[in-house]
């Protein structure tokens, strides 16, 4: 009996001890992520008859002291001006966006941060871009804290409080924020969506992809897109990608009602390539026709009619550097006015499949309770396409031109698979109406100033009103916080956080006089910088956007202006001469707000920054590479040869009566190299750019058995651009030569992977089709790159 007492206290101590230690303050779990485990509240005995159970508690937030948690709908549209949806004025119709206005509200005074990476890391974490090391996109990262291209595990994203608060997580689209290096098989995956509070994740990493052919991604897992919707008709991400999103909310809602959900909309379009079923583009046909001057003066008008724009608004001139519509062949006009026609038919596509999210949303009866940021644009339009638009956005990144007549004979076909195509600047700027500049352009409102429109009809009662406070990507992060009822974690996962830099928008739901809140803000980008303070911006353009290599302007001594926002919505009244102390008061404080988040140094340089050997590489220091069969690479992870020495070599059996297909490939119809075997011949295959293209065929057929086939790239010189010769072999009898005239210097491709054994996405050459998948026994291919 007294062995039992003894034993009966022993236990209760333990339990005891358990107790304290795994109980704390209620304030203190508040600010931890993930939340402590609870106490165990009920009573231990010695055997279960005189013990009482607790069942553990489903993660929910109303098990967190949250009631009637919101669900969150998290639009975000890609490179959008702000005279581009109808909603806000622009030519194309926008009814989504329109339903979500007229169930909330307007935000007339929105921000991004001019460039997509960055603002997309800005939003998730509710900092600033620099601070969380993304002050570029993630190709041209540097070694430098603000522009690392790593988000620090000190700035969680606000995706992670929301998962661990009980909310079913799922990000569709676009992501952009995996270091470039960190997008292989390989991972390491902590810097993923589904390591970042994301449940699932269905899209693509990189910038920008192929809307027919997208190099889409399943949590972690590479697939390749089916040839159809679901609903039968021929693929397009966006379609696919609201599919998904909408199978996503209905299955999480029909298992778990009381479970609310954050669905993260990040569509690749309207970013290039503008591509888009013709059915969709047919209807603007001749819309454009008036040229981008024109738009933007009937923009203006609209937005004016709409109260988007105060009345007393000044439309910008169009720059120097932009040439009049009427100066323009008609040639010209053809193919640029077709552009914007494919354009706006891939922005009316991108709003009504917004459109079927929220509607499956309403369907369930749940859009009372749902907020819905749709945000257009992560930064203004994009002038990439260059003065002349391109049929391949690839030519951009490579400096490589691009003739008339060749986009000539393409109109008919823009928005289809064969093109990457993108629109001109000119049209970019129009699109930016009633706005200077463009997307990159960090010190102009042309590349910062996005529409924006909130709903939430369970808190916001203002309905179809408009909000004129300064507000910025940052904001959202505590604006949904405090919309929830959590405050923001001090710690997560173990490591302390650093303060959110963004300002709530809540404050802004009932009352569209209250005093901007968001008070200073600075703005950089590839050396153009602004300062936003109380009403006042100061402006420093150092490059514009279609120039891949900046001439080398000194970026402490750019030429500054001084614009009074409150009194001068566009920028369009420079009072820089008349205020000299206010200016260099707002300079002052904008390198003040440079150093307190990690801008410096700063940094103008464009394509050289794409060099791989700025980042960290899984390929640095070697100069041998073996790859197994059916294996994908992302071209930060794969052998860099561009202008070098380097042997390709694949060790195959060909059975007797002869095999064909891949045997490796790098990109695709936009820009690539390959090796494969097609009618008994072994062919080398380069694209530069789809501008031209090299094929080395041998002059014999491959021989049968077991057959070592090698490829010997002797470049020029190493330098961008050189071209190099090819010679082909067959156990080691040489087989075949020839030239490749000319070769990309930058990257090869801006989505597609280096595969082996078969061709994912689009076919480097059109003399076969995907995937090529080869016949015969393929061992391993190996790069060797002679030094």
């Amino acid at each position: 009996m007294f062995k039992s007492i003894l034993k009966a206290i022993a236990i209760t101590m333990i339990a005891l001890t358990f107790s304290l230690e795994t109980t704390l303050t209620p304030v203190l779990a508040q600010e931890l992520i993930p939340h402590p485990d609870k106490p165990f509240t009920g009573n231990i005995g010695l055997t279960y008859k005189d013990s009482e159970a607790v069942k553990p508690e489903l993660k929910l937030p109303s098990n967190y002291g949250i009631e009637n948690a919101p669900n969150i709908l998290l639009v975000l549209i890609d490179d959008v001006g702000y005279g581009q949806f109808g909603t806000f004025g622009g030519a194309v119709p926008s009814p989504t966006l329109d339903k979500i206005a007229n169930n909330g509200l307007r935000y007339t005074q929105f921000h991004t941060t001019a460039l997509c990476s960055p603002t997309r890391a800005a939003l998730l974490t509710g900092r600033n871009h620099h601070s969380v090391g993304t002050g570029v996109i993630q190709e041209v990262a540097t070694g430098f804290p603000g522009y690392s291209g790593i988000i620090p595990k000190s700035a969680a994203p606000f995706s992670k409080i929301l998962q661990d608060y009980g909310y079913g997580t799922a990000w569709f689209g676009k992501n952009h924020n995996v270091p470039d290096w960190e997008t292989s098989m390989a991972g390491p995956f902590d810097h993923w969506p589904n390591a970042q509070g994301f449940d699932y994740f269905y899209g693509f990493v990189g910038g920008d992809t192929d809307q027919y052919t997208p190099a889409l991604v399943e949590n972690t897992t590479r697939l390749e897109a089916p040839k159809t919707n679901a609903d039968g008709s021929p693929y397009h991400l966006t379609t696919d990608l609201a599919d998904h999103a909408i199978n996503y909310i209905r299955q999480v809602h029909s298992i778990s009602p009381d479970k609310p959900f954050f669905a993260y909309f990040a569509t690749g379009a309207t970013h290039a390539p503008h591509q888009v079923p013709q059915k969709w583009s047919d209807p603007f046909k001749g819309q454009f026709d008036i040229g981008w001057d024109k738009y933007r003066q009937e923009t203006f008008a609209r937005q004016k009619k709409l109260g988007v724009i105060p009345q007393d608004a000044i439309l910008t001139p169009r720059p120097k550097e932009l040439p009049a519509w009427d100066s323009l062949s008609a040639e010209e006009q053809k193919v640029y006015a077709r552009m914007a026609e494919v354009f706006a038919g891939f922005t009316a596509q991108t709003d009504y499949e917004v459109g079927r999210v929220v509607q499956a949303i309403d369907d369930l009866g749940i859009l009372d309770n749902t907020i819905v940021f749709y945000i257009a644009g992560d930064n203004g339009s994009s002038a990439e396409g260059g003065l002349e638009g391109l049929l391949n956005e690839n030519t951009f990144f490579n400096a490589l031109p691009e003739d008339l007549e060749t986009k000539l004979a393409a109109v008919d076909d823009l928005g289809g698979p064969k093109y990457f195509n993108h629109f001109p600047a000119g049209w970019a700027w129009a699109m930016d109406t009633p706005f200077q500049w463009t997307k990159q352009v960090a010190s102009h409102f042309g590349g910062t100033r996005n529409a924006m429109a909130v709903s939430w009809p369970a808190r916001i009662k203002d309905k179809g009103e408009t909000r004129y406070q300064f507000s910025h990507i940052i904001d959202i992060a505590p604006t949904i916080l405090e919309a929830i009822g959590i405050q923001p974690p001090v710690e997560v996962d173990g490591i302390g956080q650093k303060p959110i830099e963004g300002t709530s928008l809540v404050y802004t739901f009932d009352d569209a006089k209250a005093k901007t809140r968001h008070n200073t803000q600075y703005f950089e980008m590839l050396g153009n910088q602004g300062i936003y303070h109380d009403g006042w911006m100061a402006s420093a353009l150092n490059s514009i956007p279609w120039d891949p290599n900046p001439s080398g302007k000194d970026l402490l001594h750019l030429d500054w202006e001084l614009y009074h926002i409150d009194e001068d919505f566009t920028q369009a009244v420079d009072v820089a001469e008349e205020m000299p102390d206010k200016l260099q008061e707002m300079k002052d404080l904008f390198y003040a707000q440079a150093a307190k988040y990690d801008v410096l140094p700063l940094d103008a340089r464009k394509t050289e920054r794409f060099r791989v050997d700025l980042r960290p590489s899984l390929t640095e220091g070697r100069t041998n590479f073996s790859y197994p069969d059916h294996l994908r690479i992302t071209e930060g992870s794969a052998p860099d040869v561009k202008h070098k020495n380097h042997t390709i070599t694949a060790d195959v059996v060909i059975p007797d009566g002869g095999a064909e297909g891949v045997l490796m490939t790098h990109g695709g119809r936009f820009g690539g190299y390959g090796l494969f075997i097609k009618d008994s011949k072994l062919v080398y295959s380069y694209n530069l750019a789809d501008t031209a293209n090299y094929d080395i065929v041998s002059t014999e057929s491959i021989p049968t058995g077991k057959v070592k086939l090698k490829a010997v790239y002797k470049t020029d010189a190493d330098q961008p651009f050189s071209g190099g010769n090819v010679t082909l072999y067959a156990n080691n009898r040489k087989i075949g030569s020839g030239r490749v005239e000319k070769t990309l210097p930058n990257r090869l491709s801006l989505d597609e992977t280096f595969d082996v054994g078969f061709d994912t996405g689009t076919p480097v050459t059109e003399a076969y089709e995907t995937p090529f998948d080869f016949t015969g026994n393929l061992d391993q291919v190996t790069i060797n790159l002679d030094r």
